[in-house]
């Protein structure tokens, strides 16, 4: 069953970068960039937990789950933030390759953690 959920949960991911850019880039003539970002990352959290949940793991919808699935992107933000920080400032690499080891970091890392918050 994994196996079918890790190019179901990209998937999900790149339509989520999609919904969340267009979404930003819809209100950003209404509020201003901060506050567009801040609605559009917010809406991205809930689209993406509603297809991960539904879509991906074939889970049930339930509050508690709705609560917690925002953990995963405290995660994630950690992680690639302590990674780049390793990356850049201790090693020196440059910004932008050490974007793409971030992104190798924290993809399989989210992965398990929306697996095991939503289908726990």
């Amino acid at each position: 069953m994994m196996r079918h959920e890790f190019p179901r949960f990209l998937l999900v991911g790149a339509s989520n970068t999609v919904f969340s850019f267009l979404l930003y880039y819809w209100l950003l003539d209404y509020l201003g960039y901060l506050p567009a970002y801040a609605v559009a990352y917010c809406a991205g959290i809930v689209f993406s937990y509603f297809l991960n949940v539904r879509f991906v793991f074939k889970q049930p919808v339930s509050f508690i789950g709705f609560l917690k699935f925002p953990l995963v992107y405290i995660i994630q933000y950690a992680l690639g933030a302590a990674a780049l920080w390793l990356l850049v400032g201790l090693m020196g690499m440059s910004p932008v390759i050490a974007m793409v080891g971030v992104i190798v970091i924290t993809l399989p890392v989210t992965f398990l953690a929306s697996r095991y918050l939503l289908t726990k």
